[in-house]
């Protein structure tokens, strides 16, 4: 069996790669590097030389020939690094007409228990988009901002008491929104100094979230283990990372109790299963990062189903972030796509490969669209985290 073809695919936000192989078995993937999708894409395309007419059963070394070929990596290539290789593991599985999950070693579990995006502008509408997941049988919501999802085009100014207790008063109402039937796992999305971090993770210990998630910026990892070490709030990060070694470099400094791979950044599912692995050396919980696709779900899945270790699965809802930019319906695209049982999880099939594929014309539905070069600013000009 040989490669065939290599082709990027762009629907909606998204990019995929679907890989065909001259026996007719076609692997999808999909990238991470949501930011560069045109830098991925081009990169994809320039992988395809190396890949055409070899045999896509040989994963690892694929992997590390396209790592190790030149001396540059980061989110762009690792991005299309990653859709390449969850490609591979697809065609793979269909293949050998078993799971990629069965090639991991097999399920440890036949569920994954999921966390429900939650959105908003103000407090009010963060609560009742919990109030919603509740309903809807969900056990965790996430994405769950104790600042609110304010526009980026909005300038930016509060003083330091107002940002901190702010924030823990909004962690206060969604603990009661929650009870205790629902967990909290707080999306901080890098806003916050260390000092800062550190002063309202004290302050929410109270409210028991799951974790906190993304506290600092991943520039500095000495920063993660300082703020990981001064509160009892567990940190969950790693979304930004691009590679095994810097998850070493995170754990050796004690940076976090959850660790947060992507699996379309992090290497694809050869990539991720390592991560999951070295955390569990440590009893270090995985809470996969997926903001992405059904593809991203179905890939995340796989680790799921096979790490020990794993918590629970990131699990987007309809929408983009923002009123009335909602994504595509997940059947609408894809065939197979995984499906909240009521209860707070999602069963993991047993389909070959990662168990979906596109569907038909999904690209002409759902045209590309590009997303703008837009951060928030504070009011005296300078750049703010968002």
């Amino acid at each position: 069996m040989r490669i065939e073809s290599v082709t990027p695919i762009f629907i909606d936000r998204y990019l995929f790669v679907e890989i065909t192989t001259d026996t007719g078995i076609v692997g999808l993937g999909e990238s991470g590097a949501w930011g560069f999708q045109e830098g991925t894409a081009a990169t994809i395309t320039r992988f395809a030389e190396y890949l055409i007419g070899k045999d896509p059963l040989l994963i690892e070394h694929h992997w590390q020939y396209l790592y190790r070929w030149t001396h540059f990596g980061g989110a762009v290539v690792m991005g299309a690094l990653s859709a390449v290789d969850i490609a591979l593991w697809d065609i793979t599985g269909k293949h050998l007409d078993a799971p990629v999950h069965a090639l991991l070693g097999g399920k440890v579990r036949d569920r994954a228990r999921v966390y429900y995006h939650v959105f908003g502008e103000t407090t009010d509408e963060l609560v009742d988009g919990i109030a919603d997941a509740r309903r809807q049988g969900y056990t965790a919501v996430g994405h769950l901002t104790p600042f609110t999802d304010a526009l980026r085009t909005e300038p930016y100014f509060e003083t330091h008491v107002q940002k901190i207790r702010g924030a823990v008063d909004a962690v206060a109402r969604y603990r009661e929104a929650a009870g205790t039937e629902v967990d909290l796992c707080i999306e901080i999305h890098r806003r916050l100094s260390p000092f800062e971090a550190v002063q309202l993770g004290n302050a929410i210990e109270q409210y028991t979230p799951l974790f906190m998630e993304d506290p600092v910026l991943p520039d500095n990892i000495d920063e993660m283990g300082y703020v990981a070490s001064k509160t009892t709030v567990p940190i969950a990060t790693g979304e930004r990372y691009t590679s095994l070694w810097e998850f070493q470099m995170l754990l050796a400094r004690g940076g976090a109790q959850l660790v947060r791979p992507d699996v379309c950044i992090v290497g694809g599912i050869t990539g991720a299963r390592k991560v999951a692995a070295l955390a569990e050396a440590l009893h270090i919980g995985v809470v996969p990062h997926n903001p992405l696709s059904p593809v991203s779900t179905a890939a995340c899945l796989q680790i799921a189903a096979t790490a020990p270790n794993f918590v629970i699965q990131e699990f987007p809802n309809d929408s983009w972030g923002e009123k009335g930019d909602m994504r595509p319906e997940p059947s609408a695209l894809v065939s197979g796509a995984a499906e909240h049982d009521g209860e707070g999880f999602v069963t993991i099939n047993d389909l070959p490969g990662i168990g979906v594929a596109l569907q038909p014309g999904a690209a002409e539905r759902y045209p590309y669209r590009k997303r703008e070069i837009l951060t928030r600013l504070h009011v005296d000009g300078s750049v703010v985290d968002q």
